[in-house]
């Protein structure tokens, strides 16, 4: 599987490098065919999924640990929040914070009329964005990580997605259906991370531009790509307890430190008012905005952003799923599910609402230009914020402090997309060969370039839209084996069940 999986990507990097035409041509031909028949299903899929989680978190098996019933979790909780919201969000928040809400209050569905660019329109446009924020990613990344911690760490399987297909295919997963279940997983981590380092280097190139005039030419963008990249394999090559675990904390205090001064400085009262009405009309609306499916074909604003986005959370499924597996030995179900649905999420809405809501303030209430500059170049924004406070000396250093935080996410992302790779291939160890890092931390990094080249942003949608894809269909069956097994553990109890699976094969 190892070979295999190097040469397909191999193969796709050539592709893009000499033929970016046809490869963009392609892929918009994918995303095309994917938004006329099949938004229902990723629409279905993902209320499904949310539902199933609840469903765990309320039932019998909310105790049962993710491993021995005397293991206890290996880090702190702040560390454990940490370093699943470093993984999880990563450069898409900074990313999409200040720039989706400024997108919806122009153009959404689910606007009233008359209410287009206005502050009327702003609470529905963060409604919105917490709808492609909220529970629905972070279940779809709770039923993989609680998955695979449950197979790996309390029946003493590998810790790869094949293990929880045991009770459906037996000693089968060491066979075909198992390589093409760890196969697709990693291609939909390889193209998911892609996207964002993707997203990540317009962001950390218009930052460079703004404070340090560095041109925006679209050679910087790979050079960038390359250099993170360089960085973050040295971050996995170091493993999760050093590199990964010191910059998950990193990026949690630099994002703490970001909205408090957002907070002093910006429209205090209206974000945090702003905040508290979001969440209460989030509740409200949930249900209905993630069941809608858009009745008219010719629209493309539903295959553009909801359906994307479930694309993108479910190709980043194998990848941060695996990584929350791999820190969250000893906690329980119930814990596990409320920590990775709830805490994150609140958070989010939180950061969404301090930045997007700040934006929105100064848009209709001082004539900030974001919306202007949002379509004009979705990567700056976010430092035209900062200027916009007027701090002199000090908005330089806080833009600075911003395009740290950016840099710190994008190698968050990579290196922990990399560490999940190299244990996918690697049959489930714990340190993967550095041979294997290496390699596949500058393969995300040559992806990401590629499909820039090929396309840009719609390439990079389309990536994660395709790859996950088939990937949802081994979250069913994921979902599947995980219910056969959670059913056989003994009601009262709190002892471990033996699996007593056959031994891993070895990596190739």
């Amino acid at each position: 599987m190892a070979t295999l999986s190097k040469i397909i990507i191999l193969g796709f990097v050539l592709a893009g490098v000499f033929a970016p035409d046809a490869v963009g041509s392609f892929f918009s031909g994918v995303q095309s065919w994917i938004n006329a028949n099949l938004s229902w299903y990723y629409i279905l899929s993902i209320a499904i999924f949310i539902f199933f989680v609840f469903g765990l978190i309320f039932s019998r098996y909310g105790s049962i640990r993710l491993g021995k019933d005397d293991d206890r979790p290996e880090f702190s909780t702040f560390t454990w929040f940490s370093m699943l919201f470093g993984a999880g969000m990563g450069i898409g928040l900074l990313f999409w914070s200040v720039a989706e809400p400024m997108y919806h209050v122009q153009n959404a569905p689910f606007l009233e009329p008359g209410t287009e660019n206005s502050m009327a329109g702003a609470v529905m446009a963060m409604q919105v964005t917490f709808l492609h924020w909220g529970l629905h990613g972070w279940a779809v990344y709770v039923i993989v990580g609680m998955a695979l911690a449950y197979f790996a760490y309390r029946k003493d399987l590998p810790l790869t997605i094949r293990a929880s297909l045991y009770p459906i295919l037996g000693d089968r997963i060491y066979g075909f259906w198992g390589h093409l279940a760890d196969l697709l997983a990693i291609f939909g981590t390889v193209f998911g991370v892609a996207t964002t380092l993707g997203l990540g280097a317009g962001q950390i190139q218009a930052g460079l531009n703004h404070l340090f005039g560095v041109p925006m030419d679209p050679w910087i963008k790979y050079v960038l790509i390359m250099i993170i990249s360089a960085i973050a394999t040295l971050s996995a090559v170091s493993g999760v307890g050093k590199g990964i675990k010191i910059l998950s904390e990193t990026n949690m205090w630099l994002s703490i430190f970001m909205i408090v001064v957002f907070i002093l400085v910006g429209p205090t009262v209206f974000v945090l008012g702003f905040f508290i009405t979001n969440v209460g009309e989030y509740i409200v609306n949930v249900i209905p905005m993630g069941l809608w499916v858009n009745p008219d074909p010719s629209s493309g604003w539903q295959g553009a952003w909801t359906v994307f986005y479930w694309g993108w959370w479910i190709a980043w499924a194998p990848f941060v799923g695996m990584f929350i597996a791999r820190v969250s030995r000893g906690r329980t179900i119930r814990e596990f599910a409320v920590g990775v649905l709830i805490v994150p999420t609140l958070i989010t809405f939180f950061w969404m609402s301090v930045f997007g809501g700040t934006a929105l303030w100064q848009e209709f209430m001082q004539g900030g230009g974001i919306i202007e500059a949002v379509n004009a170049d979705i990567a700056r924004p976010l430092f035209l914020i900062i200027d916009n406070f007027g701090l002199g000396f000090f908005g330089n250093i806080l833009s600075f402090m911003a395009l740290i935080l950016i840099i710190t996410y994008f190698v968050t992302s990579s290196d922990s997309g990399t560490l999940v790779v190299t244990t996918l291939i690697s049959m489930g160890k714990e340190e993967p060969p550095v041979s294997y890092r290496i390699f596949w931390g500058f393969g995300e990094g040559a992806v990401a370039a590629v499909l820039l080249a090929s396309g840009g942003l719609q390439a990079l949608q389309t990536a994660s839209l395709a790859a996950g894809l088939p990937f949802s269909v081994i979250m069913f069956l994921m979902m599947w084996g995980l219910m056969k097994s959670l059913a056989q553990e003994p009601v009262g109890q709190r002892h471990a069940v033996s699996a007593a699976p056959p031994s891993a094969e070895p990596a190739e």
